[in-house]
């Protein structure tokens, strides 16, 4: 079995179980066929965005094909500071889209689960960084 065939089995697994461990869920592999190491299982889940929600394993959310980040709101924080919340588990995905914008106001960001922290160089450019994030997330 391919590593994305096992994945694509762990996201079936996910969807169709309440699944609260890796050895839960490296259980339910096993008994559908795939072998594999918890090792494996952790490397798996990670780069499947996979996160814990209310004690279980789920799948991030997406609020609709035109905005896969979820991104739901802006605003500032001081003079040098902008927060940002989207959708569950993808905060560092939205902040590589960020990061690879290169938008000239942004000096960084700093991601959690659903939120990010994004600094400018002052507050005068907040505004500007703020309408070029919402036209990179309508894209």
């Amino acid at each position: 079995m391919t590593k994305g065939d096992r994945q694509h089995k762990i996201l079936e697994l996910i969807s169709e179980n309440e699944i609260s461990t890796q050895e839960d869920l490296n259980e339910l592999l096993e008994r559908s066929g795939v072998f594999v190491n918890q090792s494996s299982v952790s490397r798996d889940l990670d780069q499947l965005g996979i996160i814990k929600v209310n004690g279980n394993y789920t799948l991030p959310e997406t609020r609709s094909e035109a905005n896969i980040f979820g991104l739901s709101s802006l605003e500032t924080a001081g003079g040098n500071l902008i927060v940002a919340k989207c959708s569950l588990g993808l905060a560092s995905a939205a902040c590589v889209k960020l990061d690879a914008a290169a938008i000239h106001e942004i000096v960084g960001t700093i991601a959690g689960e659903d939120t990010i922290f994004i600094a400018v160089k002052d507050a005068k450019t907040q505004k500007s960084a703020m309408r070029k994030i919402w036209e990179l997330f309508e894209k």
